[in-house]
């Protein structure tokens, strides 16, 4: 059965650089969802543990949504929906500029900050509430007991999960061919519907997403050896 496989034929010609194309655009993808989400995801935990209700309330709706929703429907959403909210001029300069990636970016981020944030919010809620009462005894403020005392302990409890949510972000990447993005999967279809080799086709598709997804979690556990070396 495996003498009839032609790997060289998914890698024959433009496919290469197809596929390497793909390959970068799938990572940038997952580079500007993870900033866009972890950043976000910091502001919303910040703002939840202030105790203001309005502001609780509202971010716990944020993130409400963004959990509860399925993430093909807010993809959708941002690129069929919000853009014809923005001026013309702006639709003109997105769809000149990877428009599909831009708006899939963006709704992967949007999702994942709620997931974000409650890890942090589940970090800064393992810390013991004596550390707070010693910062504040120190005369230290609500932002700087967060920044120099309760926030580096919160990362260090949130990292597994961290590391777990951004291998699920990068998998969500995929979803991204249903808008046309030409990420790994998108290009993959393209190839095996020219090229009639389903197997080979998925199956290179199959080890970028396994070598990345574990190169991330190898990077996760480097990292978190790292920071319990330094705590110690």
């Amino acid at each position: 059965m495996f003498n009839h496989l032609e790997f060289g034929t998914v890698f024959a010609g433009t496919f290469t650089h197809l596929l390497l194309s793909a390959a970068i655009s799938t990572l940038k993808l997952t580079a500007a969802s993870w900033v866009l989400a972890i950043g976000l995801g910091t502001v919303l935990a910040v703002l939840r543990a202030s105790g203001i209700s309005i502001v609780t309330k509202g971010v716990a709706a944020f993130v409400s949504y963004h959990q509860n929703v399925p993430l093909l429907a807010q993809i959708f959403f941002w690129y069929f929906a919000m853009p014809t909210l923005l001026p013309d001029a702006a639709q003109s300069w997105a769809n000149a500029h990877d428009g599909e990636l831009i708006y899939a970016s963006i709704a992967i981020g949007l999702c994942m900050s709620a997931f974000f944030s409650e890890d942090i919010r589940s970090g800064l809620r393992s810390v013991h509430h004596g550390q707070y009462e010693a910062s504040r005894s120190l005369g230290l403020g609500f932002f700087a007991t967060l920044r120099f005392v309760t926030f580096p302990q919160a990362v260090r409890s949130a990292l597994p999960s961290f590391v777990n949510h951004t291998v699920m972000m990068f998998k969500d990447t995929s979803l991204a061919m249903t808008i046309g993005a030409a990420e790994m999967t998108y290009v993959i279809r393209q190839i095996e519907n020219e090229t009639f080799r389903t197997f080979e086709a998925y199956a290179v598709a199959t080890a970028f997403y396994l070598a990345v997804s574990l190169g991330l979690m190898g990077l996760g556990a480097v990292i978190g050896k790292r920071i319990q070396m330094r705590a110690r």
